[in-house]
C-alpha cells in the first residue's frame, strides 16, 4: 500500500520492534485501521480469511503477509507498509521479533528513522527486550517510543505500567537511550492508538499517533554531502556511462567529483537516463548514469563525491558490529565486507569489548559467538572511502558476508584513527629525482656501515627515547654515524605547525619516515623514538625507505611493554592528566595504539635494564648493517 493522492509529503520511516507475541503486528493494523488508512475491502478479506481457518478475528494478519507467518503466527520478514496521518506519510516497518529471524529484525530497523519497541504488560521485559533495545542503539535509532502493550491483560493497572517503565527506561539509561515517549495501550482494543482510552484515564502523555507526529523527520538527503555510489561502466556509442545510485546528495552537470577511494577527479559532462532527456539534476534515491569530462577509468565500487565535502579514506576503523552467523567471528581472518556498491577484504584486528545485550556486561575474547555485540577494529589491505554513521546514516553502515550469506552488520565509528586521504594524496607536479655526486657504496664504505632505519614503536612510558639516545651514544663509540629523530628534536621545528589530533599524529609520522629515509640515504643509522601509534603511519614509514634508499633499510623496533608498567613509570605524568581528561587521544588511554604484529626485533623493557636492552639493539645492528667491501 502506498499513498498515492495528493503531492508528495514529508515521509518517516518507523520500525516496530519487540519480542515475539507482544502484539507487533496487532498494533500496525489496529493503527491502520483507526487512521481510515486501510484501502477499500481489505478488512473485510481478513475477516473471511480468519472465518474460513476457524479462528479468532486476527489484526496482524494485515501485515504477516507470508503464509508461513500465518501458519506459524510468527513475523518472519520485515513488512513494510505506508499509512498517513494529517501531518504526514508514515512507512511502517514490522521487523520480527524471534530471535531466530534477528537478520530481519536488523535489515528492517536499519532502515528506520524512528521506532516503536513493544512490551507486553503481562510478560514483561524479556531477554529479547533488551537485545532489541541494545539494536536499536547500536544503529543509531534516537526516536524511540517505548509502547506498553496489552494492558488489558493486567486490567489497565497503573501500577503494572510503572514497574515496566521504569525498569526498562534504567536499562536504556546505561546505553544513553531516552525514550520520547512511554505509552500504555491495548493494541486488540485500540486504547491510546488514534485516541485517548476511557480505560487508562490516569495516563496523560500522548496517543500514539500524536507521539508519532512529534517525531522530527531525517535531515533532507540534498543537506548531506554528496555520495554517488558507482554499481556499473557501460560503453554505450562513444560514450562511457558511469552508472549508480544517489545515495544522498544532488549531483548536477559540471560538478567536479572526487572518486574514493582512487582519488582521481573529473568533471561531470552530463547527467544520463534511460529513454529521456538528460535532467538538469539528480536527487537523493535515483540511480542514474554520468559521464565525465575526462575519460577516467573507474571501478564498480568507488564513492563519487564533491571535492569538498568527501568520505574519510582509511583501511583501519571502528565498529560497532551484531554477529549473526552460528561460527564465532575470530581475529585475522578474511571476511567479505559490503559497503555501498563496493566489496572489500576485512579482518578482524581486535575486539575492544564483547557486549551482553541482556545485562550490558562487558567481557574480553578473541572471537565473537553468534547474536553477540561488540566493539571492534576492522581492517583492510587496501583503502576503502568510509562515511562516519553519525554523519552519514545512510553510506554509514555496512555487512559482513561469508560464503554468500550476511553473517554480520555493524556502523562505522572513526574515534581515534586519522583520515589518511591527504597522506596519500601527491600534489606535487614536474618533479625530477636528484642525481647525487656521491653514491651509496661510496658512503657506506667510508662510513664502514650500511645507512638504516630502526624505528622504535611503543607506548609512552615504554623507554623508546632512553633506548635510542643510549643507543646512539653506544654506536657512535664504535664509531658509527648515528642519529636519533624524536618529538623533542621535531616538534620544535619541523613540526611545529602540527598538533595531536589523529590526523596531525599522521602527518607528523609521514614527515619523520621521509626525513629519517633521506637520512638513512646519506649512509647514517637513524633511530627514531616515536610512539607512531597506527600500523598504517609505520608501514609508510617503511615504504618511504624502501624508495629513497632500497629494501631492507628499515627496521621496525617494539620497544615492549604493557600499559601497567608504562603507567607506573610515567616520567612526564602525563598518564595522570590524561586519567584526569586533560589530555585528550592519548595513546593507551583515549587513543589507540595498534602494536607491531611481526617486528623486525622486539626489546622487551619490563623486566630488563638499559644496559642490557642497549646490547641487544646495537647487536643487532652490528648484524643488519655491517658493511664489507
Amino acid at each position: 500500500m502506498s499513498p498515492t493522492d495528493g503531492m508528495p509529503r514529508e515521509t518517516l520511516r518507523v520500525a516496530i520492534v519487540g519480542h515475539v507475541d507482544h502484539g507487533k503486528s496487532t498494533l500496525v493494523g489496529r493503527l491502520f485501521h483507526d487512521t481510515g488508512s486501510l484501502p477499500e475491502g481489505r478488512l473485510e478479506a481478513i475477516q473471511e480469511t480468519c472465518r474460513r481457518r476457524g479462528m479468532p478475528f486476527e489484526w496482524g494478519f494485515l501485515t504477516d503477509a507470508l503464509q508461513g507467518e500465518r501458519n506459524q503466527g510468527v513475523t518472519i520478514d520485515a513488512a513494510h507498509i505506508w499509512f498517513k496521518s494529517p501531518l504526514r506519510d508514515y512507512v511502517i516497518i514490522d521487523a520480527p521479533g524471534h530471535k531466530e529471524f534477528l537478520r530481519n529484525m536488523i535489515t528492517g530497523a536499519a532502515q528506520a528513522d524512528a521506532a516503536l519497541l513493544l512490551i507486553d504488560a503481562a510478560e514483561g521485559v524479556q531477554e529479547q527486550s533488551r537485545r532489541h533495545g541494545y539494536l536499536l542503539h547500536l544503529l543509531g535509532i534516537t526516536q524511540v517510543i517505548l509502547v506498553i502493550n496489552k494492558m488489558d491483560r493486567v486490567d489497565y493497572d497503573r501500577t503494572r505500567f510503572a514497574e515496566i517503565e521504569r525498569d526498562y527506561c534504567a536499562y536504556l539509561s546505561e546505553l544513553g537511550v531516552v525514550p520520547r515517549y512511554v505509552v500504555p495501550i491495548s493494541a486488540r482494543e485500540g486504547d491510546n492508538i488514534a485516541a485517548r482510552s476511557d480505560n487508562m484515564a490516569w495516563f496523560e502523555g500522548p496517543t500514539i499517533l500524536e507521539a508519532l507526529d512529534r517525531f522530527e523527520p531525517p535531515p533532507p538527503p540534498p543537506d548531506l554531502p554528496l555520495r554517488f555510489s558507482i554499481q556499473d561502466i557501460y560503453k554505450f556509442d562513444d560514450r562511457r556511462i558511469l552508472a549508480g545510485r544517489i545515495e544522498v546528495g544532488i549531483l548536477r552537470p559540471g560538478d567536479l567529483l572526487l572518486f574514493s577511494p582512487s582519488n582521481k577527479t573529473a568533471r561531470v559532462a552530463t547527467i544520463e537516463s534511460w529513454n529521456a532527456e538528460s535532467p538538469l539534476e539528480a536527487h537523493a534515491g535515483e540511480s542514474v548514469g554520468i559521464t565525465l569530462d575526462d575519460q577516467l577509468f573507474v571501478e564498480r565500487g568507488e564513492m563519487a563525491s564533491h571535492v569538498d565535502r568527501p568520505p574519510i579514506e582509511s583501511n583501519v576503523f571502528r565498529a560497532r558490529l551484531f554477529w549473526l552467523a552460528r561460527e564465532p567471528m575470530e581475529r585475522l581472518r578474511p571476511y567479505k565486507m559490503k559497503l555501498n556498491a563496493a566489496e572489500a577484504e576485512v579482518r578482524l584486528q581486535s575486539i575492544e569489548r564483547v557486549i551482553d545485550a541482556s545485562s550490558l556486561a562487558t567481557t574480553a575474547g578473541d572471537r565473537i559467538e553468534q547474536n553477540a555485540v561488540a566493539e571492534v577494529v576492522l581492517r583492510s589491505p587496501t583503502m576503502l572511502g568510509l562515511d562516519e554513521y553519525s554523519v552519514s546514516p545512510r553510506t554509514g553502515r555496512f555487512v559482513i558476508v561469508d560464503d554468500y550469506r550476511i553473517v554480520g552488520g555493524g556502523v562505522i565509528d572513526m574515534e581515534g584513527y586519522p583520515d589518511q586521504r591527504a597522506l596519500i594524496t601527491v600534489k606535487s607536479t614536474n618533479i625530477t629525482a636528484v642525481r647525487h655526486g656521491v653514491g651509496a657504496d661510496e658512503r657506506w664504505r667510508r662510513n664502514n656501515h650500511r645507512g638504516g632505519v630502526l624505528w622504535f614503536t611503543g607506548l609512552s612510558g615504554s623507554g623508546k627515547s632512553t633506548l635510542a639516545q643510549a643507543t646512539e651514544h653506544a654506536l657512535f663509540q664504535r664509531g658509527y654515524q648515528a642519529y636519533v629523530l624524536d618529538g623533542d628534536n621535531v616538534r620544535g621545528g619541523l613540526n611545529a605547525n602540527l598538533g595531536f589530533s589523529p590526523e596531525d599524529r599522521a602527518e607528523n609520522i609521514r614527515r619523520v619516515g621521509e626525513a629519517a629515509a633521506l637520512f638513512a640515504d646519506a649512509g647514517i643509522i637513524v633511530l627514531t623514538a616515536f610512539i607512531s601509534p597506527y600500523r598504517a603511519d609505520r608501514e609508510r614509514a617503511r615504504d618511504a625507505s624502501d624508495r629513497v634508499v632500497s629494501k631492507e633499510t628499515f627496521r621496525e623496533v617494539h620497544i615492549k611493554a604493557d600499559l601497567a608498567v608504562c603507567e607506573s613509570r610515567d616520567p612526564k605524568g602525563l598518564y595522570v592528566r590524561a586519567r584526569k581528561g586533560e589530555i585528550p587521544d592519548f595513546t593507551g588511554i583515549s587513543a589507540p595504539y595498534e602494536a607491531p604484529e611481526e617486528a623486525d626485533l622486539v626489546i622487551d623493557t619490563s623486566d630488563q635494564t638499559v644496559e642490557t636492552c642497549v646490547d641487544q639493539i646495537v647487536s643487532y645492528i652490528d648484524e643488519s648493517f655491517s658493511y664489507t667491501q
